[in-house]
C-alpha cells in the first residue's frame, strides 16, 4: 500500500504530496498523522524555507475521509485538528498548490498557508451545513477577516462550490494559473522563499502570526466542540447515509 503522504525535499524546499488518488485524497487518520508529521519535521529543521501543500492525481483533497466520522472519536484533539494546530503554528512558510477539487478542510486549510496558488477549473467547497456539521479550521473566525462576512456567510452557509477566480477575488488566494500549473507556481514562490535568510523569514512570519494564533486555537477548541455534537446528531447522520447511498448507486 503506497504511503498517504508522500515527502520530497530539493534543497530547502520539503513537499508533502497527498497521495490518495482513488479517492481525490480524502483526509483519513493516516493521511492526517503524515501531514503533521511532515509539519513538525519543517518545524524542527532549520534548512528548511519553504513547505509545499499538493495533491496527487489531478486533485488537492475532497476534505474529511466521511468514514472516519461514522466511528467513535473520544475527547482530546482528533487527527484533523492535530493537523490543523500544527500548520497554525509552523513559523517555516506554507505555500498550496491547488487543482481540481478542494472540499472542506481541503478549503478551511488554506487560510492557514502563506501563499495559495488555485489552478483554473479548481472547485471549491465548503459543505459543512449541508452534511448537518459546522465550519471547522478556525473558518468561523478567519474566513470572515480574509473574505467579509457577507462573503464567508456565504460560502459557510450555503455550501456552493466556488472557482478559482472566485478564490482571488475573495483574498483566499494570492493567484489564479493555468490549470495543471498551480505546483509549479508554487515551487517558483518555494525557491525565491529559499533564496532568502531562512531565519529571517520565520521570525517575520511569527511576528505576523503571533496576535492571531491564541484566538485561532481558542476558535479550534469551540468548534472542535460543537463539530463532535453535530457529528452525533441526526441530522449528519443521515446526511452521511445519503452521501454513501449516492456513491454505491
Amino acid at each position: 500500500m503506497s504511503a498517504p503522504v508522500l515527502q520530497a525535499r530539493d534543497g530547502a524546499i520539503l513537499t508533502l504530496t497527498i497521495n490518495r488518488p482513488e479517492a481525490r485524497n480524502a483526509l483519513d487518520r493516516a493521511a492526517y498523522d503524515a501531514l503533521t508529521q511532515g509539519l513538525t519535521d519543517a518545524a524542527a529543521d532549520p534548512g528548511v524555507a519553504a513547505v509545499i501543500l499538493t495533491g496527487a492525481g489531478g486533485h488537492f483533497t475532497a476534505g474529511n475521509d466521511l468514514r472516519d466520522f461514522q466511528a467513535d472519536r473520544p475527547e482530546g484533539d482528533s487527527p484533523a485538528l492535530r493537523f490543523l494546530r500544527a500548520l497554525i503554528d509552523l513559523d517555516t512558510p506554507v505555500i498550496a498548490a491547488v487543482e481540481g477539487n478542494a472540499v472542506g478542510v481541503g478549503v478551511t486549510l488554506l487560510q492557514h498557508c502563506d501563499f495559495v496558488y488555485v489552478a483554473e477549473g479548481a472547485v471549491l467547497r465548503l459543505p459543512f451545513a449541508a452534511l448537518g456539521l459546522c465550519p471547522e479550521g478556525g473558518s468561523s473566525l478567519l474566513l470572515p477577516q480574509i473574505a467579509g462576512v457577507r462573503q464567508a456567510t456565504e460560502w459557510l452557509l450555503l455550501g456552493e462550490k466556488f472557482g478559482a477566480q472566485a478564490a482571488h477575488e475573495h483574498g483566499l488566494a494570492n493567484a489564479v494559473v493555468p490549470a495543471g500549473g498551480a505546483l509549479a507556481r508554487a515551487r517558483e514562490t518555494a525557491q525565491s522563499l529559499a533564496a532568502q535568510p531562512h531565519e529571517a523569514l520565520r521570525v517575520s512570519k511569527a511576528l505576523l502570526k503571533r496576535a492571531l494564533r491564541p484566538q485561532l486555537h481558542a476558535t479550534l477548541d469551540e468548534e472542535a466542540k460543537q463539530f463532535r455534537a453535530r457529528l452525533r446528531s441526526d441530522e449528519a447522520q443521515a446526511a452521511f447515509a445519503r452521501f454513501f447511498a449516492a456513491r454505491k448507486g
